[in-house]
């Protein structure tokens, strides 16, 4: 999900950066690195690419759904595998820093779309944003110009759950909730489609899902109490996002106890947060919200600043 000023997600965990007991629930058992390839890939739309990684090793991986973040090594041009250092030790993620950044593997972070245990498969949702799409390229950085080249038997490192139930899992509606709000651009379509699916079926509510493209609307599974709602920016100016918080802004919503998630541009989701909470009256703990990327910000500065935004109001 890179270009230029756009990133992918930072991981909700483990994220040692952010998070220094993360490296340390690596050994603990809660997370685990499991080495897979590239099984097929196939294409969405314009924007959207889908990797389905595979291998004996994924047997122990265990995603909880709905947002599972998981953390990707991708190996650099030339590379025939991802660079990594010794992963047995809480110490992986500093040796891993301290190696050459042209030499070390790419980390990103993603969302799981699905997981299938026969066979042995999980697929990723990459958002090319021009890389190999055919449009003018405007310099797409490393992990969605792999994504682009990817072939069959590519090697790859996800750092993933060992456990479903695991804090990588952002959206957790509390049981006495009366119905969803979901408002997602095209870098957070991934997990929404992972939550729209996991919903049980007398869920109710509204999704927003803002895309570049009108070929980029996806058949989304989903309650039939939730209706999903699609706006694109295909030949207008508006900025990533806009489109999107100005539909939810003037959508007139359920009445009840309301849950809301909020994922993309980080302008986005904290305008949308404020709105919900200042004009709407949404209790704050009852919105879970995640700064998929932040223009002209790298996925690095990201994951330097992770946990600023819950300050907002």
């Amino acid at each position: 999900m890179i270009r230029p000023g756009i990133t992918s997600r930072p991981a909700a965990g483990p994220d040692p950066a952010a998070d220094p007991p993360a490296a340390a629930a690596v050994v603990a058992g809660q997370f685990r690195f499991f080495d897979a390839h590239v099984v097929r890939t196939r294409r969405l739309g314009p924007t959207l690419l889908r990797v389905t990684f595979g291998g004996d090793r994924l047997a122990g991986f265990a995603s909880g759904g709905r947002d599972q973040s998981v953390s990707l090594f991708l190996p650099r041009p030339g590379q025939q595998a991802p660079v990594l250092p010794d992963r047995t030790g809480a110490g992986w993620y500093q040796a891993w820093l301290a190696e050459p950044e042209h030499e070390r593997a790419v980390l990103r972070s993603y969302t799981v779309r699905a997981q299938r245990y026969q066979p042995l498969e999980v697929d990723v949702d990459f958002a090319l944003h021009d890389a190999g799409s055919g449009h003018p390229s405007n310099g797409a950085g490393p992990a969605a110009a792999w994504a682009a080249r990817a072939e069959p038997g590519d090697r790859v490192v996800l750092l993933g759950p060992a456990t479903a139930d695991n804090r990588s899992v952002g959206f957790r509606p509390p049981p006495d909730t009366d119905w969803i709000l979901l408002a997602a651009d095209e870098t957070a379509l991934p997990a929404l489609g992972a939550i729209l699916r996991w919903l049980p079926t007398a869920a109710r509510g509204r999704a927003f899902v803002e895309v570049p493209y009108r070929q980029d609307v996806q058949d989304l599974p989903s309650p039939a109490g939730l209706d999903v709602t699609w706006l694109t920016r295909e030949g207008g100016s508006a900025s990533p996002g806009e489109i999107l918080a100005g539909a939810v802004r003037a959508a007139d919503l359920p009445a009840g106890v309301p849950y809301a998630w909020i994922a993309g541009e980080s302008a986005m989701v904290r305008g949308l947060r404020r709105h919900l909470v200042r004009e709407r009256g949404y209790d704050r703990a009852r919105i879970e919200f995640s700064g998929y990327w932040r223009r002209g910000a790298s996925e690095e500065q990201l994951r330097s600043e992770r946990g600023t935004m819950g300050d907002a109001d």
